[in-house]
């Protein structure tokens, strides 16, 4: 099994978020998030989803069909970073 880190999985997810387009007010699904991990991922991918909105590099906007998330652009070097460490990986 290829070993993913932390870092690695949040760049995966920013990389996704930034490829859509889903910045500030462009908003997706906190799920989606999950989505194209290996099934023995993606529990661990849906908790740092959720660390990532603590680490405030992506806002949460409930809605009244869910969880929804889009980039901040003020955390712009961290989302970099964790981009270039997930590319490092491919």
């Amino acid at each position: 099994m290829d070993f993913w880190t932390d870092e690695q999985i949040k760049g995966k997810m920013l990389h996704k978020l930034t490829r859509k387009g889903k910045f500030e007010h462009s908003h997706t699904d906190i799920n989606n998030l999950q989505a194209g991990f290996p099934p023995e991922l993606r529990g661990r991918a849906a908790r740092i989803a959720e660390e990532l909105i603590k680490e405030r590099v992506l806002y949460l906007k409930k809605t009244n069909y869910g969880k929804h998330v889009s980039i901040n652009l003020g955390m712009k070097d961290r989302i970099i970073s964790y981009i270039d460490e997930f590319l490092e990986k491919e």
